[in-house]
């Protein structure tokens, strides 16, 4: 059984049309979740691209664990695996901060092939043709996303058609290694990581316009500075939301090129083939933009996944488990028969799809390896542990799907209950008692 693992980087789970979006078109996506089983309850674990890259390659949890680091040399990686295992293999990517130098997640693949120019990677140095006052505000001089988006626009230079766009690239460069491989009579594993639909949200027309406001006349706010959307007026937080969703419809067509390729070359039955994000993006939905370690919602923390069984295992079906990142190796591995001899963190789903099991977690949780701060989750409630002194949050999703209203003074025993779950070094810095209830209550009181 071949694989084919597509990433998305920062797909938003709520901007995919399966998924309940009425005004973004992804008709692709959609076209595969028919083929696919659709997980609803997927929940990142460790933060941000680089941790959660390493949960996916070694199906281990990250978050107390390791920060953003290499993969180290004791890590088994899943090119390492399928290769005892006689896969060709190959990685194909324009997530730069995979290839930055000694990072090693090119180990093990048979051959890699990086697309260079995303954001700030140190590809050119030349005079952009564009000019860097039209993409940055006046709050966003001197910032450190200004200076990025410098080295971008001269990363981006001489652009002439859709297919000098990076995602274009990365999916034109899959198609053509399927072309040349995909009847060579080995299995075979492709991974293939899209930066896009992360920012800089710079798609080609007419996608660059196709949810903006054609009245909008303020700067080209490609790829905001991070934080607090105080700074951004309400005219520039809508667009800078249309331009991520044109980017999305963007992504959704180069998708669809490679999923016509892979019908087309007869491998949609003996291939298994995975869709998803690494998370999701905030755009000022609890009052911040970009990533946070503290903005901990289901706008970040829960991203789209489907998995695509070559016998049609689950297809056009649904899925409600909570799993976490690190769960999505050793479902592959299970799928494709190949959990003997392996020892992870994670756990595979697909008995839950099979039947076999209701679920394989009550909870999960979610944050940055060096953050205090801490979301827990399970099916009914999200609470977000905060650091001394500042408010935790509580939220019952079924009747408050977006997290907007903190209940945790209605509900103080469904937050300690969660509390519990992250272990007595959560409670570092506060009073403590030796009784885990009486600590949260002592510490984690609202302020009045």
């Amino acid at each position: 059984m071949n694989i084919i693992v597509v990433m998305l980087d920062s797909l938003r789970l709520d901007h995919v049309g399966c998924y309940g979006n009425d005004w973004i078109e992804t008709p692709n996506l959609d076209r595969f979740a028919e083929m696919s089983v659709v997980f609803d309850d997927a929940y990142v674990c460790g933060l941000p691209t680089i941790p959660v890259r390493t949960e996916l390659f070694t199906g281990e949890c990250t978050l107390p664990y390791r920060p953003w680091q290499p993969l180290a040399k004791e890590d088994i990686a899943v090119a390492q695996l399928l290769r005892e295992h006689s896969y060709l293999s190959v990685l194909i990517a324009d997530t730069y901060h995979l290839f930055k130098p000694d990072m090693n997640f090119h180990r093990g693949f048979t051959t890699f092939r990086w697309i260079r120019g995303q954001e700030a990677d140190a590809y050119r140095s030349c005079v952009p043709d564009r000019d860097i006052s039209d993409f940055i505000s006046e709050p966003m001089r001197d910032s450190h996303v200004a200076r990025m988006l410098v080295q971008y626009l001269q990363n981006t230079t001489g652009r002439e058609s859709e297919d000098d766009y990076f995602c274009a690239m990365v999916m034109n460069e899959a198609i053509a290694w399927l072309d040349d491989n995909a009847t060579r009579g080995q299995p075979f594993f492709l991974w293939i990581d899209s930066f896009d639909p992360h920012e800089p949200w710079d798609p080609p027309p007419p996608f660059d316009t196709k949810y903006t406001d054609p009245s909008y006349r303020g700067k080209q706010l490609i790829h905001p500075k991070y934080g607090p959307v105080d700074w951004m007026s309400d005219e520039e937080l809508k667009y800078v939301r249309a331009l991520y969703a044109g980017e999305v419809s963007f992504v959704d067509k180069c998708f669809g090129r490679l999923l016509d390729r892979i019908e087309s070359l007869g491998l949609v039955d003996n291939t298994l083939i995975v869709v998803l994000s690494d998370h999701g993006h905030p755009h000022g939905d609890h009052g911040i933009i970009m990533k946070s370690d503290a903005n901990l919602y289901q706008e970040l923390v829960r991203f789209p996944l489907m998995i695509h069984h070559p016998a049609g295992q689950g297809a056009g079906t649904r899925c409600d488990a909570l799993l976490q990142m690190y769960d999505i190796l050793p479902t592959i591995l299970d799928i494709v028969g190949l959990t003997g001899g392996t020892t992870m963190h994670g756990r595979s789903v697909w008995p839950v799809v099979c039947g076999e099991c209701e679920a394989i977690r009550d909870h999960v949780i979610c944050g940055y390896h060096a953050s205090p701060h801490r979301s827990v989750r399970d099916r009914e409630w999200a609470y977000i542990a905060r650091p001394t002194g500042q408010q935790d949050e509580l939220y019952k999703v079924a009747d408050d799907p977006t997290e907007q209203r903190n209940v945790i003074t209605e509900f103080p025993r469904e937050a300690a209950r969660l509390a519990s779950y992250l272990g007595r070094y959560s409670l570092i810095g506060k009073p403590r008692t030796g009784n885990l209830q009486l600590d949260y209550e002592v510490s984690h009181t609202p302020a009045q």
